[in-house]
């Protein structure tokens, strides 16, 4: 069947996580977002280059590296390929992965705009209240009882040092003008309204390098001063322009950022105002041009509670893909998370939606239709082009240019529980036997219904629709899709 042709060019990223701990099921929530999104694009014919990777220069790297008494390098680098390996497992389709600490384009390109932003850029004495897990310094308001809202197990450190600073200040009202208008579209509104109200408040400049001495040598040297090392947000955030070239003006940098119809980030919440404000100030300053869309998911909590290893209910979403596959944990993640708001994860959730919707549901559905097809038809069917012109389609479409994940798989699976019913009220099995004719075209017209159906779900469970695909092509049953827990 045909893709939906319209020539366009996109950039879709992931935030890069820190790597100062395993991942965790939030993580792969990201990833899988992405990919979802990325894999519609491409099935509507964009050309997408999707990029995704690791933060290896954060002081909590450092911290946590000295913590298990191994050298930074070498804690970062094992922590680095479980990132690597969550999204291999996942079946993650991205164009490449970045590892800051050690892609040597990063490092060029961070001193770049370091460079190509000098004009805003001026060092001063500071002393300030310095989160480590926000990688942050925080002022007085924006604590709780002296504490950070993302970070409340630990209390703000006073650091005083000469560092770099960026003019953030300088940009406010244009900030404000792009945000306003949408020339940056952050999603979910709630999140523009978010960013909106940070700015009202008034931009001050930031920090953007530490001391040698405080950064443990560890990171991206500040250009022509060698007693300072990039601050870790400076130096994260160019990785979506330095994973295409741009310290060496690559073709791929002027196709997918330049000149690409779209520029997508996909974040966590917890990391808004870097993405919406300090990322477009430090593009603003070098002259570089801006993404279009920020869309900004939740947290994950498991069972009603924020996961932390002290609480002990860090779920390691390779132990559900051993268990249960990677579409199995895809599917979950795409139709039973809000991909804009806080959502909570039960394993008895997860274990009777596995069961429900995919061992008895698409894996049953196309195991009896197939069934029927194997039985019944000397051959496979000739299959009807009708994907790009289906009512579906448009909805489908729709769905997912609002970036609704979990109401395009609801779509889905409406359409799988119409063709149940379908195969339920005309009884092919047995109308064959009295009309084979009439059975015949039964058949073929579920046959018909599930390929686009196995179509719809390429983006989310691209496994599971290869297999369908498969199946209908050579008019015989697949190994079961899901076998039931």
């Amino acid at each position: 069947m045909d893709k939906l042709s319209n020539n366009k060019i996109a950039f879709i990223s992931t935030s890069i996580p820190y790597v100062n701990s395993n991942p965790h099921l939030g993580h792969a929530m990201e990833f899988v977002m992405a990919d979802i999104i990325t894999r519609y694009k491409r099935l509507s014919n964009t050309d997408t280059f999707f990029v995704s990777g690791t933060d290896d220069n954060a002081l909590k790297n450092v911290q946590s590296a000295e913590k298990e008494g191994v050298p930074v390098a070498e804690f970062v680098r094992k922590h680095s390929e479980r990132f690597k390996y969550l999204t291999s497992i996942l079946s993650i389709s991205n164009d490449y992965f970045i590892e800051t600490s050690v892609d040597r384009r990063h490092m060029l390109g961070a001193q770049k705009l370091w460079k190509q932003a000098q004009k805003d850029i001026y060092k001063k004495k500071y002393k300030g209240l310095y989160c480590v897990g926000c990688e942050e310094f925080k002022i007085e308001k924006e604590l709780i009882d002296g504490k950070c809202s993302e970070h409340p197990d630990s209390m703000p450190e006073v650091i005083e040092e000469e560092n770099y600073f960026f003019r953030l200040s300088e940009y406010q009202k244009q900030l404000y003008d792009i945000i306003n208008t949408d020339k940056i579209e952050i999603i979910p509104q709630s999140r523009k309204n978010e960013t909106l109200r940070f700015i009202e408040r008034g931009l001050e400049d930031f920090s953007i390098s530490r001391s040698v001495e405080r950064a443990h040598g560890w990171g991206i040297q500040v250009p022509k001063d060698d007693s300072q090392m990039q601050y870790v947000w400076f130096d994260a955030l160019s990785n979506y322009i330095n994973a295409l070239g741009y310290a060496s003006e690559s073709d791929e940098f002027k196709k997918y950022w330049t000149n690409a119809s779209e520029i997508i980030h996909i974040i966590g919440k917890g990391i808004l105002r870097f993405h919406t404000i300090y990322w477009p100030a430090m593009l603003l300053s070098a002259g570089i041009r801006l993404p279009t869309k920020i869309v900004v998911h939740g947290y994950l909590t498991i069972d009603g509670t924020k996961m932390s290893k002290s609480v002990g209910n860090v779920i390691d979403p390779k132990d559900l893909v051993n268990e249960y596959g990677t579409d199995a944990l895809r599917y979950y993640l795409a139709r039973h998370i809000n991909p804009f708001e806080d959502s909570d994860f039960t394993m008895w959730k997860f274990k009777e939606a596995y069961n429900a919707n995919l061992a008895n549901g698409i894996g049953n559905l196309t195991a009896r239709i197939m069934k029927l097809a194997e039985m019944n038809l000397d051959k496979p069917i000739n299959l009807k082009e009708e994907f790009s012109h289906e009512e579906v389609f448009k909805e489908f479409k729709n769905l997912f240019e609002s970036f609704q994940i979990n109401k395009v798989a609801d779509l889905v699976w409406e359409y799988i529980g119409n063709l149940d019913k379908y195969i339920q009220e005309k009884k092919p099995f047995s109308i064959i036997k009295e009309d084979k004719e009439e059975g015949i075209e039964i058949i073929k017209n579920a046959i018909n219904k599930l390929y686009l159906i196995a179509r719809m779900l390429e983006p989310i469970l691209p496994e599971t629709s290869e297999k369908i695909k498969n199946a209908v092509m050579e008019n015989k049953m697949p190994e079961p899709l899901f076998a039931r827990k």
